[in-house]
């Protein structure tokens, strides 16, 4: 199994980024996929998940900034951040049946 995170780097407070997550090894339209974040000197959150069925979830602290979608086609799991903010600044990670990517590095600040 892997899942490799891309898309991150260094945007002004109010703009937005697409993650990537592209998994392999597994059959990836049957699992759940998650989206965390880890910011400096503070423990991993979970921030969004893209169910299998097809609806999606959002911790209360990125609903209506943040959109997670998924490509069956394309085994790959995308986090659409809009109005990002300083507090968004943390190393991304995606998770499926278990396993986490490396992370991807997000940093808002002007």
């Amino acid at each position: 199994v892997q899942l490799v995170e891309s898309g991150g780097g260094l945007v002004q407070p109010g703009g937005s980024l697409r993650l990537s997550c592209e998994a392999s090894g597994f059959t990836f339209s049957r699992y759940n996929m998650r989206w965390y974040r880890q910011a400096p000197g503070k423990e991993r959150e979970w921030v969004a998940t893209a169910f299998s069925a097809g609806n999606t979830n959002y911790a209360d602290s990125v609903k209506g900034r943040f959109t997670i979608s998924r490509d069956n086609v394309k085994n790959t799991v995308y986090l659409q951040m809009n109005s990002l903010k300083a507090e968004d600044t943390a190393v991304y990670y995606c998770n499926g049946m278990n396993f986490w990517g490396k992370g991807t590095l997000v940093t808002v600040s002007s």
